[in-house]
């Protein structure tokens, strides 16, 4: 017997068979075009890991019948939707549910709430609520579902839960395009996986008879079964796999302006993302650069023009970012040393950079230049601002000059042009005295960003307390060195 008395309708996560075990890796549909030789040294970006497929599950059938840690549900603003996965929740969960969610008042579209399971098998619901989908704000609702699986699979790591059974949250009701959703679904699972695999067990992806066939068609994408798997499903990825953590990338960062619009490029420049990807581990790259000493010679004579430097710069920066979309940068990933918070006063993104977290003699600072490349690249297109903790950093954690020289020469124009504010928290005086030579003698239009912060009293006068994740150990810093800080103060345009 189930939990409460429930009959045996409820089923064992555990008794499911993986993605794996049920399935054979199979070919590809015979129509489509198999995978050339000299393609197989280029790995996808979701490249084959046996550790992560033994975690997902595709089951047809009824999420609310799932006895696992945690289920979804899928709803609206209101928490009232009236459709098939929600309907079935309440009915199985009993009337309690709904005193408890009039207790959440509401949720807004991308956002994830939990409630008890009451009389379901599960212990917990997190509720969640999709976009709607118009086809002329299809960027905002790419975001907002990524939030939604995003947020769901967040919450489950903060409480600690061993298995979370999805429902497909794009419902019919909301008019958003099935195979569109998948891509984005799955490889936000996948790439949370990749970064928090140890915090989940289990992933049950629970779909309808209608749902299934799109579901089989694209896993193979983002959780193939073997490296043949992984090669033939590589020319079947959308264009836009989005960053190093699933998130949608805006279309902006695709728009390329050519050296004279209008006239189509050299059908030998390969230029294009498409074509810097296809040659990964060969020597095309250097073919794109032509003569790079003749280059080099023209341009200490004086003879290149602007916007040759501008183009011959563009090259490098895209062939950088190909790279960086076809690298394994888990390991980076998961130092947790750049992320994506919230927005400042100005509605401006904000990126942290947690210095402590930065094992410079241990990892390879190539990989984390093109993994800041990843992070960076769509969120640049707009205006962002960086906030750097140099909280209780040391020798072992410090950036050399020369790699940054080196990510600043290599990052494209936007990323300098859309920086708005460096915020330098807990600098000590030597940290000062290295970034005034740097910003004096190496780079230049930086030194004018850059604000020191001596508390977090003083960075929440520019960015709200709620709109920045803080590492523990900063906040514990900057309590026994400034006092305790308050949850709201009065909102300043600059520091």
């Amino acid at each position: 017997m189930d939990p409460l008395g429930a009959p045996s309708q409820f089923v064992d996560v555990d008794s499911l068979p993986g993605w794996t075990d049920a399935h054979e890796a199979k070919q590809l549909d015979s129509h489509q075009n198999p995978v050339e030789k000299a393609q197989v040294g280029v790995r996808s970006p979701f490249p084959y890991r046996e550790d992560i497929n033994a975690k997902i599950i595709l089951w047809k059938g009824d999420v609310a019948l799932l006895n696992c840690t945690a289920i979804v549900n899928t709803s609206n603003e209101s928490l009232t939707d009236k459709n098939p996965v929600s309907e079935s929740i309440f009915m199985h969960a009993g009337p309690d549910l709904k005193d408890e969610l009039q207790k959440l008042k509401g949720c807004r579209t991308g956002e994830a709430k939990l409630t008890k399971g009451f009389n379901l098998a599960a212990r917990f619901i997190i509720h969640t609520v999709g976009p709607k989908y118009k086809s002329r704000y299809r960027t905002a609702a790419e975001s907002s579902l990524y939030s939604c699986y995003r947020n769901v699979l967040q919450l489950a790591k903060e409480q600690a839960m061993c298995s979370v059974g999805f429902c497909v949250i794009n419902s019919l009701k909301r008019c958003y395009p099935l195979e569109d959703a998948t891509h984005i679904a799955l490889r936000t699972v996948r790439r949370f996986l990749e970064i928090h695999g140890e915090s989940l067990e289990k992933v049950v992806f629970a779909v309808s008879e209608l749902e299934e066939a799109t579901y089989q068609k694209l896993l193979p994408l983002y959780f193939p079964r073997s490296l043949e798997e992984e090669i033939q499903s590589l020319p079947y990825l959308p264009a836009d796999i989005g960053n190093a953590e699933g998130e949608p990338v805006v279309p902006e960062r695709q728009i390329r302006i050519t050296e004279k619009p209008g006239v189509p490029d050299d059908a030998s420049d390969e230029e294009g993302l498409e074509a810097d990807l296809s040659f990964i581990g060969s020597h095309a790259f250097a073919r794109m650069e032509g003569d790079v000493d003749k280059q080099r010679r023209l341009i200490l004579q004086g003879q290149l023009s602007e916007a040759a430097l501008q183009k011959q710069h563009q090259r490098n920066y895209n062939r950088w970012l190909c790279q960086a979309r076809a690298e394994d940068l888990s390991d980076i990933a998961s130092l947790k040393a750049l992320y994506q918070t919230g927005v400042d006063n100005c509605g401006r993104t904000v990126m942290v950079v947690v210095g402590r977290n930065i094992p410079v003699t241990l990892i390879d600072m190539e990989k984390a230049l093109l993994y800041f490349i990843h992070v960076m690249d769509h969120i640049a297109v707009k205006e962002y601002v960086l906030v750097y903790f140099h909280t209780l950093t040391n020798d072992y954690n410090q950036l050399d000059s020369n790699f940054l020289k080196k990510l600043y020469d290599v990052v494209d124009a936007k990323y300098k042009r859309n920086l708005k504010a460096l915020y330098f928290v807990h600098p000590t005086f030597r940290s000062k005295v290295s970034a005034w030579f740097f910003t004096t003698f190496t780079v230049s239009g930086l030194k004018d960003k850059i604000h020191y912060v001596e508390s977090l009293q003083q960075l929440f006068t520019a960015i709200p307390p709620e709109q920045i994740d803080l590492p523990p150990f900063v906040l514990e810093y900057d309590a026994r060195e400034n006092g305790p800080y308050y949850s709201s103060y009065p909102p300043s345009p600059d520091l």
